[in-house]
C-alpha cells in the first residue's frame, strides 16, 4: 500500500488543484471528502480512482483498499477544503450525462442560476428523498463538483443524475412536460398542493436573489408559490424548493 508523508508529493499538489474549477474541468476529476459521501458514491457505482486517508481509519474504507493511499495529518490538511480534516478524501471521475439520456424521466427539476453551494447540495439532496428523477441546472449555476456542493449533498450528487443545460433546450427535449414556475405572487399563481404530479412535470427554481429569468418563466405552463404568514418576507431556496419536492411526491406514497 502506498504512503505519502510530504504535501510537496507531486500527486498531492496535483490533488490540491482540484479544488479548483479550472483543474476540475480539465481533468474531469473531483473530490469527495468524508466517509459518508464516498461510501455512497461507492455504492451507486460512482469511478472512485484514489483514497486518501491516514492509518487511524484505515478500516473504516476497506470496501475502496485497493484504492488507498496513506497519507500524514498533515497531507489530510492540505488536500482537505474543511477546517477540520475528514477521515479521508477521495479523487472521482466527473460523470457527463446528457438531455437525451433522462429523456424517459417525467419528475425533473430544473434550478436556474443557483449560486449558494448549500442551497444546491440540499437541493439535489431533497431532489433524491423525493423522488425527482433528474435535475438540469441552467444558467450561471454553481459547479456541482465544487467540494462544499458535494459535501452538502450527503451522497445525494451520486443517487439523481444532473445534467446541465439551458432553459430553451429543457422546453425542447421536454415540451409536453407540465413546466412549473415558483414565483413570488402574480396572476394565475396555483397553490402548490393543488397542482396535478401524477403528470410528467419540471419543477423550476430560480436564484436566491432574483427568481426565475423571464426566459424560464416564458416556458411555463403554471406558476405556484408557496402560501406564508404575511409578516414573513420569502423562504430559503433550499427549503421552498424541498416543499415543493415533497409535495409532488405525495403521488409516489
Amino acid at each position: 500500500m502506498t504512503e505519502i508523508t510530504s504535501v510537496q508529493n507531486e500527486k498531492i499538489k496535483e490533488t490540491v488543484k482540484l479544488q479548483q474549477k479550472k483543474y476540475r474541468n480539465e481533468k474531469g476529476l473531483f473530490l469527495i471528502e468524508g466517509h459518508k459521501p464516498i461510501f455512497e458514491a461507492f455504492v451507486e457505482k460512482a469511478e472512485i480512482c484514489t483514497v486518501f486517508t491516514t492509518q487511524k481509519y484505515l478500516e473504516k474504507f476497506e470496501f475502496v483498499k485497493d484504492k488507498i493511499i496513506i497519507v500524514t495529518d498533515a497531507v489530510m490538511e492540505k488536500i482537505s477544503t474543511t477546517d477540520s480534516a475528514p477521515e479521508a478524501v477521495a479523487i472521482a471521475k466527473q460523470v457527463n450525462i446528457t438531455l437525451e439520456s433522462i429523456k424517459q424521466k417525467t419528475r425533473i427539476a430544473l434550478l436556474e442560476n443557483t449560486k449558494d453551494a448549500g442551497n444546491l447540495g440540499t437541493l439535489l439532496r431533497s431532489a433524491a428523498a423525493f423522488g425527482i428523477e433528474a435535475v438540469v441546472l441552467c444558467g450561471d449555476t454553481i459547479d456541482r463538483y465544487k467540494p462544499k456542493v458535494v459535501r452538502s449533498t450527503v451522497g445525494a450528487l451520486f443517487k439523481v443524475p444532473v445534467v446541465k443545460a439551458s432553459v430553451n433546450e429543457v422546453k425542447k427535449q421536454f415540451g409536453s412536460h407540465n413546466f412549473i414556475a415558483t414565483v413570488v405572487n402574480g396572476n394565475d399563481v396555483k397553490k402548490p398542493d393543488t397542482i396535478n404530479y401524477s403528470k410528467p412535470f419540471v419543477i423550476m427554481l430560480g436564484s436566491e436573489a432574483d427568481g426565475l429569468t423571464q426566459e424560464a418563466l416564458m416556458t411555463a405552463n403554471t406558476k405556484t408559490t408557496i402560501p406564508m404568514a404575511k409578516n414573513t418576507e420569502s423562504l430559503n431556496l433550499s427549503v421552498a424548493g424541498s416543499i415543493l419536492f415533497y409535495l409532488s411526491s405525495q403521488t409516489l406514497l
